[in-house]
C-alpha cells in the first residue's frame, strides 16, 4: 500500500508549505461555531473542541521553536479557552509571523533542522485542518497540490512507531486523489 524509499529526500526550503498548511487550517476553522464544539471529529477520541486546543497548542509549539530554537517535550494540559476559533487564530498568526525564521529546533535532547521541523509542522497543520473540516460539516478537502507535496514528506517526519501521534495507515481506495491518500496515510478514512 505505502512505500518507504531508500532514495534520499529533504524537505523544502522555502515554498511556503507551512504557510499554505495555516492557511487551509484557518479556512476549515472558519466555519466552526459553538454549537460545533461538542462534535466527535477523526481523531477518536476528541471533540472538536479538543481538536482545536490541540491545533492552537501545535501552532503555539511551533511558534517557539522558530523564535526560541527549542520546544517543550512534555505536551501541556489542554487548557479550555472561551473561545478555542479565536485561540487558533491568533496562535496562527503568530507562528506565521515568525515562521520563515526556523533553524535548527532543540527537542528535549535531539536537534532537527529547521526544514524538518516546518514539514512536521504542515503536516500536523493541514491534517488537522482536514479533521476540523469533517468535524464541522464542510468536508473541505485538502487541496491536491499541497496534499502531494505533504505525501512526499511524511516518510521522513512521522515517527515509527506511529502511536500515539498517528494511527496506522488505511487504504485509501484504488481511484484516491493525493488528499485522500495522504488522509489515509495519517490514519484516517478518506470520505467517499
Amino acid at each position: 500500500m505505502y512505500e518507504r524509499t531508500s532514495a534520499p529526500c529533504r524537505a523544502p526550503r522555502g515554498g511556503g508549505l507551512l504557510e499554505r498548511a495555516i492557511g487551509f487550517a484557518l479556512t476549515s476553522v472558519q466555519t466552526v461555531t459553538p454549537q460545533m464544539l461538542p462534535r466527535r471529529t477523526p481523531c477518536a477520541s476528541w471533540d472538536l473542541e479538543m481538536l482545536l486546543l490541540h491545533l492552537r497548542d501545535s501552532l503555539t509549539a511551533l511558534s517557539e521553536g522558530a523564535s526560541l530554537g527549542r520546544v517543550g517535550v512534555e505536551p501541556a494540559p489542554l487548557v479550555r479557552e472561551e473561545d478555542p476559533v479565536s485561540a487558533v487564530r491568533v496562535s496562527a498568526v503568530r507562528l506565521l509571523r515568525v515562521s520563515g525564521a526556523l533553524g535548527r529546533v532543540e527537542i528535549g535532547d535531539r536537534r532537527l533542522a529547521g526544514d524538518l521541523m516546518e514539514a512536521a509542522g504542515a503536516i500536523e497543520v493541514a491534517v488537522h485542518g482536514w479533521d476540523i473540516a469533517q468535524a464541522s460539516g464542510e468536508r473541505r478537502p485538502v487541496p491536491p497540490g499541497m496534499a502531494e507535496e505533504l505525501l512526499r514528506l511524511c516518510p521522513l517526519v512521522v515517527p515509527e512507531p506511529r502511536r500515539p501521534l498517528f494511527d496506522e495507515p488505511v487504504e485509501p481506495g484504488p481511484d484516491a486523489d493525493a488528499g485522500e491518500r495522504l488522509i489515509a496515510y495519517l490514519g484516517r478514512r478518506p470520505l467517499r
